[in-house]
């Protein structure tokens, strides 16, 4: 990137043709990142004045660029003066424009731009399909499905089925979801690890216990050598359908025939025995867990110290809190949370509240999270020298339930891992 940032700077003092000449060398692309993007509409404006006019492919990489960051005014603008200069979108920008603005939410403007895609005459390609599929179920207006795709021509490939799936699940169809999975297998596709986890995560969801895990054993069996990861999305969705006991038992299968498991995996669990009231199967599993030579990750501490809040085991708790000030890990939002109206019950031990300023000290309790839960009298009695900490119950009593902090976590722990 510096080289490139020099090779810009350098010709800047040129004239047109050579301004024209290393512009055309130098590809937007570069500084289309989010802190780059003021970069990339200079040299924009930069092609413009020199008379070099940028190509659709400039214009689909800053629009892109601006979706990614959320700035969808300064997309559109683009997309205006793209037009004004008598240049249409093809099929790869209108593909960018509905997966883009799908993901910062803009569910319309995105079912808009595939709807246009007809009067422009482009023809819908396999991404254009899925990305239009995520929009529709992001923004659970399944019944446009039908209406959008009638008549289309797409060639059925893997990503299509895989989102199609995905749609049948989250539409209310799980049984025509499994019915063209068995198709799916029948006219010859390989299923990969997307399919059976939107297939699974989509059975539970619809609450079909058994249909998933009927599923999950042909996958096993049909499919050997699977990775922590499908277990642990079914692990994970029968405990989100409160299906704690057959969690534990499909758990306590895989470690018999020796499959791999990870730590998301334990602490996944974990979090089911908690929620399940077996406290300690919690505490055992932690320590196989680290028997044998798994290293607990933030995820993991969080759920510990949330289930030992909710099971109001002082002693737990302060272990845990230490153990999280050795490896250096930070408390989450929902676990501070969940702490501090903990720490404002005159049963708590000196020792917590010891730990609990400590862990701020060093930083594993962020300054702007400790102002917005806590009230500023709170705040400012951590930052005392003497270690006296006056709580007042800011909060409302109400029950401490362990899996608000790990069921909207897990998605994000293991999209990081996997």
């Amino acid at each position: 990137m510096e080289k490139v940032w020099r090779f810009r700077l350098c010709f800047l003092h040129k004239g047109p043709n050579q301004i024209i000449r290393a512009l055309r060398m130098l590809p937007i692309c570069h500084f289309s990142s989010p802190k780059r993007l003021d970069v990339a509409g200079k040299l924009l404006e930069k092609m413009v004045e020199t008379g070099s006019s940028p190509t659709i492919v400039t214009y689909t990489t800053l629009i892109r660029g601006f979706l990614k960051s959320h700035m969808v005014g300064d997309a559109f603008n683009v997309l205006s003066i793209m037009e004004s200069k008598g240049d249409a979108p093809d099929l790869v920008l209108c593909n960018v424009l509905i997966d883009s603005l799908t993901k910062v939410g803009r569910y319309d403007d995105a079912i808009d731009v595939f709807v246009d895609m007809r009067s422009r005459k482009l023809s819908p390609d396999s991404y254009t399909f899925c990305s239009l599929l995520s929009a529709i179920c992001s923004s659970r207006r399944f019944s446009l499905f039908p209406k959008l795709v009638c008549g289309l021509d797409i060639e059925a490939d893997l990503l299509v089925c895989n989102s199609l799936l995905s749609y049948f699940c989250k539409s209310g169809f799980p049984a025509l979801a499994v019915k063209f999975y068995k198709v799916m297998l029948d006219r010859g596709f390989t299923a990969d690890k997307y399919t059976f986890v939107g297939l699974l995560s989509g059975l539970c969801k619809a609450r079909r216990v058994d249909q998933a895990v009927d599923v999950y054993h042909g996958i096993v069996m049909n499919y050997p050598g699977q990775d922590a990861h499908i277990h642990t999305v079914l692990i994970d969705g029968l405990i989100k359908v409160r299906k704690f006991d057959r969690a534990i038992s499909i758990f306590k299968k895989v470690v018999a025939e020796r499959y791999a498991l990870d730590v998301v995996a334990y602490a996944v669990t974990i979090r089911g025995l908690f929620m399940g009231g077996r406290t300690e199967e919690a505490c055992s599993l932690y320590r196989q867990m680290k028997e044998v030579g798994l290293t607990p990750n933030e995820y993991t501490y969080n759920v510990m110290v949330s289930g030992f809040v909710k099971e109001r085991d002082l002693n737990m708790v302060n272990l845990i809190l230490q153990e999280m000030i050795e490896a250096k890990v930070r408390l989450s939002y929902n676990t501070v949370l969940r702490l501090s109206k903990f720490l404002c019950r005159p049963y708590h031990l000196n020792s917590v509240i010891e730990l609990w300023i400590e862990m701020r000290n060093l930083g594993l309790i962020s300054a702007e999270v400790m102002h917005e839960l806590l009230p500023d009298e709170v705040v400012e009695g951590v930052k005392g020298d003497d270690g006296h900490i006056t709580f007042s119950d800011a909060y409302s009593e109400t029950d401490l339930h362990v899996e608000t902090s790990g069921s909207e976590d897990f998605c994000d722990v293991v999209a990081s891992i996997g």
